[in-house]
């Protein structure tokens, strides 16, 4: 049902098109299911069991370094990480973050998760975990 008040109202023009700099945004990359990933070597002294596979792409850093967008993804297995203030968004594959001291994080495909700079965790690695991110360092 259209209100009275508003049905002469005319649409708003489209938004201007966000500066590089702009600190909210939205970014369609359709590739990313699929994106083409480059190795990321991983510490074996983080590999507690299987042999996991880490790949990425960096799309976006800030000019100081201090902020990093991309896409980040690793094959089944069981590891270790200290992380970064991070938050991201799960593509692909399924996973168990258990955070030290903290809570045990299932992850999936749509989930958001936050994880906290210095926060231990071990990643159990179910499916091939695709994830779209943002880290600020």
């Amino acid at each position: 049902m259209t209100r009275p008040d508003l049905a002469s109202v005319p649409p708003s023009p489209a938004p201007p098109a966000l500066p590089s700099s702009a600190g909210s945004f939205a970014v369609h990359i359709p590739g990313v299911p699929d994106a083409e990933l480059e190795p990321e070597p991983l510490d074996p002294a983080q590999i507690i069991s299987g042999d996991p596979v880490v790949t990425g792409k960096v799309l976006w850093e800030s000019p100081d370094g201090k902020q990093i967008r991309g896409i980040w993804q690793i094959t089944p297995g069981v590891v270790t990480d200290t992380e970064a203030n991070e938050l991201f968004v799960v593509v692909s594959g399924r996973a168990t973050i258990e955070v030290e001291d903290g809570p045990v994080l299932e992850v999936g495909p749509g989930d958001v998760c936050i994880l906290r700079e210095g926060d231990r965790t071990r990643w159990t690695v179910h499916e091939t975990l695709r994830k779209a991110y943002h880290i600020s360092l």
